[in-house]
């Protein structure tokens, strides 16, 4: 979707690239639109027609039938292509916007996690809103308000060219005038405008950052604070709004002030020249009507001007923000991954995060296949940061990560992810059903597969909700404890059932009875599985074949871990601190076993 970035800054080319999409639509909207507005004005002249042969009285040349006729066509061809063109439109703009809200969602998904990390979520989904909203908008203003009164008017010109080609002439150059005025008048207020829409979106990413933390906010007591934030994010987007409505007030106000003396000198002149019987009776009351018709298209635009004059300056915005170039791409020669015994490989590996300090420099790791093993170290150690490489959602500066061989930037994104079952540390739960939460693993799963993964990671609390396994787990696993949760994003990576499985604390969250049935659980699942576990605590990896001990992004121990406990150095008095900490919460009879003494 990244052929989507070079609208960045061209919100009509944007808009013309749905339109585009559906031709034939769109043109039949416009031919009707056109024909509509061809027959209102035409109902004037056909009035016309009418009242010179009312004016004659009831004399044998009088018959106002064939005039009354045809203003009749022109009001029945009128509504009826009013009415076509809108049914059309009911259903072509509605999908002008569902193919835009698409292609923007699928572009979001696309970026890397640094994207997120510096854009307020609520502010980049009421972005896509916006822009969908600001679309439908403005494909509805051009059809409806800004294409029938330019229409209207060029059309109203040409039939008072029949009554006085001056005066045809004069309103040209009055209506030209007015209209230039008006888009220089309207293009000049645009910074107001972007700034309007860029405070409104903020005010949409404040509300869905609070709610999101409400926890926080209802535990340290801060409804006050975020009410007066709030309050000023929301006087700063009704200040903008202020300005910005107030610079298009003077369009209006230039628009009725000209629009007035137009119509007042129209009608002199025509009856100007009904004195000199240079006009009939029917072409006063023509040039009368015509002239209004102008003024009224002519305020129609205005106004017109002024809704799509925002709207734009919104979807410009919001397009600045969302069509953003990917930071990571497919190889044009990018292969799917071939899945052997996949053993893992580090080879000279440099990373920084931008703006930020090297992660790792000449980093070199193996991992053989089927091996587990445990990554420790201090935070800031580059543990996660091992992780979101190996997944490659991040682009490493120099070196390579290899699978079996194979380079992961010459492997499709896709496959690569369709080989790595991950627990994260921070559970990401969506508020849908439990089954739908596990299966999203694998959404092919059937309903035992998902009950037997559930099963494996010790979920036997799910058959104390009141909808087990269709229990609506609330925003983010809201009504799930932390060991829940946990519990439900192991099963979720069992049912994957994937050659390469990386757990990041992933029984952090547990108490010593459940981890240690979540161990044997996991010790008979992650068979033949090469397996990259994140801990602090070494209590976890003690069945793993290595630990790496990393600081500052390099290897300072490396080996299984009865190794490690002696191992000189400072690590391993942490290690024994961490041995001395947990011994009070753990059953003497375990304390005392041989097993603990080894590994603790």
């Amino acid at each position: 979707m990244d052929n989507l970035c070079q609208y960045t800054h061209r919100p009509i080319a944007f808009l013309l690239n749905y339109v585009r999409s559906r031709p034939v639509a769109h043109a039949a909207i416009l031919v009707a639109v056109l024909g509509a507005v061809g027959f209102s004005v035409g109902t004037q002249y056909g009035i016309k027609y009418l009242v010179d042969a009312l004016s004659k009285g009831t004399s044998s040349a009088a018959d106002p039938w064939p005039a009354f006729v045809l203003v009749c066509t022109f009001i029945v061809g009128d509504g009826v292509l009013w009415r076509i063109a809108g049914w059309i439109a009911s259903s072509t703009f509605v999908h002008v916007t569902g193919d835009l809200r698409r292609d923007l969602f699928d572009h979001l998904m696309g970026h890397s996690p640094s994207y997120f990390a510096d854009r307020l979520p609520g502010m980049l989904t009421s972005r896509i809103t916006a822009t969908s909203n600001a679309s439908f908008t403005i494909e509805n203003m051009f059809i409806w308000n800004v294409l029938p009164p330019c229409v209207a008017t060029l059309t109203a010109i040409a039939l008072i060219a029949t009554v006085s080609t001056l005066m045809a002439l004069g309103l040209a150059v009055v209506a030209s005038i007015v209209i230039v005025a008006m888009f220089r008048i309207a293009a000049g207020g645009k910074p107001l405008h972007h700034d309007f829409a860029n405070k409104a979106a903020a005010v949409d990413g404040e509300m869905a950052d609070v709610v999101g933390n409400v926890l926080l906010v209802k535990a340290f007591g801060g409804f006050e604070h975020e009410r007066r934030r709030f309050n000023a994010t929301v006087e700063g987007e009704m200040g903008a709004r202020r300005r910005s409505l107030r610079y298009l007030e003077k369009l209006r106000i230039v628009h009725a002030s000209i629009t007035i003396a137009l119509i007042v000198g129209l009608l002199a002149w025509a009856i100007v020249l009904w004195q000199e019987g240079a006009a009939t009776t029917g072409e006063v009351v023509l040039v009368c009507t015509l002239g209004l018709s102008v003024v009224s298209a002519t305020r129609d635009l205005a106004v017109a001007v002024v809704d799509v004059t925002q709207h734009m300056a919104r979807l410009s915005e919001a397009l600045g923000t969302l069509l953003v170039a990917h930071e990571l791409h497919d190889h044009p020669k990018a292969k799917p991954l071939v899945s052997r015994g996949l053993g893992i490989t580090f080879k000279d590996v440099t990373f920084a995060y931008p703006n930020d300090r090297v992660v790792v420099r000449n980093f070199n790791l193996y991992i053989e296949p089927g091996q587990r093993v445990g990554i420790v170290g201090p935070s800031g150690a580059g543990k996660t940061t091992l992780f979101a490489l190996l997944q490659r959602l991040h682009d490493v500066q120099g070196g390579r990560i290899l699978l079996d061989g194979q380079d992961i930037s010459r492997i499709t994104q896709e496959s690569l992810r369709a080989a790595i079952a991950v627990v994260p540390q921070d559970i990401c739960l969506f508020h849908r059903s439990l089954i739908e939460n596990i299966r999203y693993s694998r959404p092919e799963a059937s309903d035992e597969a998902v009950m037997k993964a559930a099963v494996a990671a010790h979920c036997e609390f799910i058959e104390s909700l009141p909808d087990g396994f269709d229990t609506i787990v609330g925003d983010r696993g809201f009504k799930l404890s932390g060991g829940q949760r946990q519990r439900i994003a192991l099963a979720r990576a069992f049912l994957k059932d994937t050659p390469i499985l990386l757990l990041d604390e992933a029984t952090s969250s547990l108490d010593y009875e459940v981890e240690e049935s979540i161990r044997e659980a996991s010790a008979r699942l992650m068979g033949g599985r090469t397996v990259i576990a994140i801990a602090h605590r070494l209590s976890t990896l003690r069945s793993f074949d290595r630990i790496v001990v990393l600081k500052g992004g390099q290897i300072i121990h490396d080996g299984p871990p009865g190794g490690l406990i002696n191992a000189e150095g400072r690590y391993s008095e942490f290690i024994r601190k961490e041995i001395s900490g947990r011994r009070a919460t753990i059953p003497e009879e375990v304390v005392g076993s041989p097993v603990y003494a080894l590994t603790f």
